[in-house]
């Protein structure tokens, strides 16, 4: 699987606990299972964002619909609650910046999905196209959620943190 492409992202984490690199190494096998689909698709003409993006979106959605239900809500502070647990927060060294019922700001300083396309010897160009596809799904999160996220920095693409900012109106 590995290209040998050196990546100038800086993703290296904080926290390395035995159970959190565990839980890591499993986000990074499902990163790296969205690299291989889209590889492979693209060895056949298929654009990467086209099929991918949707794709995502749809499991966004019905991740986010079962995270309503389960919640007993569709409040972003509900959203915080059901998915951005406390050991959500240890595993993407999250910073949780603003919880309400309207807006949910946090800041990831750790990504296992991009260590996993790093990994993987994807380019720069690359990493930030999958992480532009994966991110369809916590925007298909946030539509179930009633409310929009936008994506204000991201490590992907060379910044400190992702911030991610979901809004209701």
């Amino acid at each position: 699987m590995e290209k040998n492409c050196i990546s100038k992202i800086k993703n290296e984490p904080k926290i390395k606990n035995k159970l959190i690199q565990a839980v890591r190494g499993q986000l990074e096998q499902r990163a790296a299972w969205l690299y291989l689909l889209c590889d492979e698709a693209g060895k056949r003409g298929l654009d990467w964002e086209d099929f991918g993006s949707a794709a995502i979106r749809r499991c966004g959605l019905g991740q986010g619909a079962e995270l309503v239900k389960q919640g007993g809500t569709n409040s972003l502070r509900g959203l915080r609650k059901q998915l951005f647990t406390k050991p959500a927060q240890w595993v993407f060294e999250m910073k949780i910046r603003k919880s309400t019922d309207k807006e949910l700001a946090i800041d990831f300083h750790y990504c296992p999905l991009v260590k996993a396309w790093q990994k993987a010897g994807c380019t720069d160009e690359e990493i930030s196209k999958l992480c532009d596809i994966a991110m369809c799904g916590d925007h298909g999160i946030g539509e179930a959620y009633g409310g929009r996220l936008k994506l204000l920095r991201s490590i992907a693409k060379g910044d400190d943190v992702c911030r991610l900012y979901y809004h209701k109106k």
